[in-house]
């Protein structure tokens, strides 16, 4: 079975009459409903009103996205933000270098590699990422590289989660908002796409909500990390609803030669192949 017409499956049980009735709130209502970042810079973090948040560009080195009307620059993250505790910014300050020397940084997508949590909302953001909601389970899938996190409803965390590249995920529903707890991830991502590391004591929760009478969608996202940031900080992440079609398989290493010349993180390449 092609890949677009299983998942339109998947998705079309997954918005079964029989759970309409009970699920709130509903982010897939068709399986042609996906959500793109709803800003040009949608792979950047939306800073809070106030308080701790995210990394962002330094002021002297304003990040541009790609577009036609301007010259698009490379992430410097601002490292002068005080929730980076001292350890991270020796090798931070040397990813900033080498952008400015000229050099095409590493980021999650490029390479192939799990975006991890919290990245994972502002994983490449020119695909769009698509819920698939059961009564005991939500699986969410960014269309770039079919990227996916389970998110398991109304059950309690593990007593000692393995880390991995997604760790675990719990959620439960809080009137219209869908609440996500992540904890069991492993060192091995970065937190934003500012090359911003992270320990195995990161816990994430996000809040997702559906605003502007349903047109978007937000995440307010909550990061703690004692082992690498000096307090708990937010961010927020905004995407706009589009319904163009299901899911599309997009696989991102079909070629794994590198044309960025960034070996030290190569593209995951299988030992032997699966057939």
């Amino acid at each position: 079975m092609p890949m677009r017409t299983f998942v339109t499956v998947l998705l079309c049980a997954a918005m079964a009459p029989a759970f309409a009735a009970t699920a709130a709130p509903n982010f897939a209502p068709n399986s042609d409903t996906g959500w793109v970042p709803a800003r040009a810079e949608g792979d950047d973090f939306i800073s809070p009103e106030s308080g701790p948040g995210p990394v962002v560009s330094d002021k002297d080195h304003p990040y541009i996205p790609n577009n036609p009307r301007t010259q698009p620059t490379y992430r410097v993250a601002d490292l002068t933000n005080p929730i980076l505790k001292p350890w991270l910014i020796p090798s931070m300050k040397k990813a900033n270098d080498e952008v400015l020397g000229g050099k095409v940084p590493f980021t999650a997508d490029a390479r192939c590699w799990p975006a991890g949590v919290p990245a994972f909302a502002v994983y490449a953001h020119v695909r769009p990422i698509y819920f698939l909601q059961t009564e005991k389970e939500i699986v969410i899938i960014n269309e770039s590289d079919m990227q996916t996190r389970h998110i398991h409803l109304n059950v309690p965390h593990s007593s000692n989660p393995k880390p991995s590249w997604y760790g675990e995920s719990v959620g439960h529903y809080e009137g219209d908002e869908l609440v996500v707890d992540t904890i069991g991830l492993n060192d091995k991502t970065f937190v934003d796409n500012y090359r911003t590391p992270h320990t195995d004591q990161i816990h994430v929760i996000e809040r997702f909500k559906m605003i502007d009478g349903g047109k978007q969608l937000q995440a307010t996202i909550t990061v703690d990390d004692p082992g690498a940031f000096t307090m708990p900080w937010t961010a927020m992440q905004r995407w706009r609803r589009r319904e163009d079609g299901p899911i599309m398989e997009l696989s991102c290493a079909e070629n794994h030669e590198d044309h960025l010349h960034n070996e030290s993180v190569p593209i995951p390449e299988a030992a032997k192949a699966d057939f």
